[in-house]
């Protein structure tokens, strides 16, 4: 649309995928130039101010003279989002110069040239009479209600005889009054002159203030001031200090790191031994219940051999008898301490068996101490 308009440049999406102002400008003052070539824009759009007011001035040339309302926030954008609000404008005149052309369809759109500076003055001439006939209405309407009270006044000065005296008493009242006015109107055009002059001795002297102001800033930034160099001095001593700050900071957040990662070792460690204590318990406990269950058996293992030993010495009661006995009692008694001895060699079994078991228990109790020495 922009090429059967005439615009000189080729213009792609890509030209938008960044922020591109100074293309969005000059895209606008051509529409602008276009649509109205006597339209004066700023043409400044370096800073950001000036980039607002030329945007404001677009969007209010554009709201007044074409009826298009425009977003001055997309537009200052210069993206995706200005294209949508140029295209606006750009479809307008494009559907204008579609509708100027019907008649030449056959010939190609880009040999066209188009310009609407005579039919933007036939639009404002338009526009102004039809202002002009809302408010010749709006008279004619207030006039014809009060033409009846007119109508008897103007019968009356109509029915009147005119006297020459008072007409020419009207007329040089009119003379007069014409001629204050006259007056008045170059008092006033005097006193603009006198203001005129005011005014520009007041710019004269504004633009020597300026100057002198201009030329005292000059001097100030080439003195140099007194407390420079120790300010330069400080400066450095900051930036050194800062670079230790945080030279130790670093530091100190790393030891930091390594201390938790020590403590949680640690954490780990105790928690591993506090298990390996409970696993030893639990196995001195069950050590400790094996070793009653062997006792509480060896005891009664003696108890019965006692009782035996006991039973056997009932039967034989001559072997702890008196001394004073016969020959043949004599005999008869040696045979029975022999088959006392016997029978003693008999119960000497279960003191062996004891025996044993005071030797066991005794290794165990040294097993335990070896074990608790390991520990």
């Amino acid at each position: 649309m922009m090429r059967a308009l005439g615009y000189p440049r080729q213009i792609s999406m890509e030209n938008f995928r960044q922020p591109n102002f100074p293309l969005v400008a000059e895209i606008l003052m051509w529409l602008v130039k276009r649509y109205e070539p006597n339209a004066s824009l700023p043409h400044d759009i370096d800073t950001e101010d000036d980039r607002v007011i030329f945007i404001k001035y677009v969007s209010q040339f554009m709201a007044t003279k074409t009826r298009i309302k425009l977003n001055p926030k997309k537009l200052y954008m210069a993206d995706g989002y200005s294209v949508q609000e140029m295209l606006k404008v750009v479809s307008m005149l494009y559907n204008a110069v579609r509708s100027n052309k019907a008649d030449q369809a056959n010939e190609d759109v880009t040999e066209r040239s188009f310009d609407v500076s005579n039919k933007i003055s036939e639009l404002k001439q338009a526009r102004q009479l039809a202002t002009e006939i809302t408010m010749s209405g709006a008279k004619l309407y207030e006039l014809l209600a009060v033409e009846v009270d007119l109508r008897e006044l103007r019968l009356a000065a109509v029915a009147r005889p005119l006297e020459m005296g008072q007409i020419e008493q009207g007329m040089k009242n009119k003379v007069v009054s014409m001629e204050n006015e006259i007056k008045g109107t170059q008092n006033k055009l005097d006193n603009i002159a006198n203001d005129e002059a005011n005014l520009e001795a007041k710019i004269e002297k504004k633009k020597s203030e300026l100057e002198r102001n201009n030329k005292r800033l000059k001097s100030l930034q080439n003195v140099r001031p007194a407390f420079m160099d120790e300010f330069e001095k400080l400066e450095g001593d900051l930036k050194k200090l800062y670079e230790v700050y945080m030279e130790k900071f670093r530091n100190l957040t790393y030891l930091e790191q390594i201390v938790e990662a020590y403590d949680r070792q640690q954490q780990v460690k105790v928690e591993e031994t506090e298990k390996q204590l409970r696993r030893m318990q639990d196995q001195l406990r069950e050590e400790e219940k094996k070793l009653f269950n062997q006792t509480d058996t060896f005891e009664n293992f003696a108890d019965d051999s006692e009782g035996e030993v006991k039973e056997v010495k009932s039967k034989n009661p001559r072997i702890v008898g008196a001394m004073e006995a016969s020959d043949t009692e004599t005999e008869e008694g040696s045979e029975y301490i022999s088959s006392g001895s016997e029978l003693a060699g008999e119960g000497e079994m279960p003191i062996s068996d004891d025996e044993d078991e005071e030797t066991d228990s005794e290794n165990y109790d040294e097993k335990d101490d070896s074990d608790d020495i390991d520990f």
